[in-house]
């Protein structure tokens, strides 16, 4: 499956943005699916992620209460919603699929995930 990532730019702190994960090539619907991100001099970690049925989420501490990850598998697209930004939220989005016969697990860890996409970067101004 090919993964293209969407819906980045320049925010101002508070503000919104909803970055977009298109999916091709195989039946998307059959993916778990996960955003990651890297800021400037760390290590890419993780931010979200979702069953291929959409009824379990995961979201990590530093972003709870302020994204969401809907999916449309219908539009094989999956997409973060992000509000309350703040500039430590500054970093290269990536989204990522892997492969889930179950519908009911999500992963959090890079190395469950086997495809990826090119990342989109958001930037947050104080």
């Amino acid at each position: 499956v090919q993964l293209q990532a969407s819906g980045g730019g320049l925010v101002q702190a508070g503000g919104s943005l909803r970055l977009s994960c298109a999916a091709s090539g195989r039946t998307f619907s059959r993916y778990a699916t996960g955003w990651f991100r890297q800021a400037p001099g760390k290590e890419r970690e993780f931010v979200a992620a979702i069953s291929w049925s959409g009824g379990s989420v995961y979201y990590a501490n530093s972003v709870k209460g302020r994204f969401t990850i809907p999916r449309d598998n219908a539009k094989n697209t999956v997409y973060l919603q992000m509000n309350s930004l703040t500039p430590e939220d500054t970093a290269v989005y990536y989204c990522a699929a892997a492969e889930d016969s179950t519908g009911t697990y999500y992963y959090t860890q890079r190395e469950d995930y086997n495809y990826w996409g090119q990342g989109t970067e958001v930037t947050v101004s104080s």
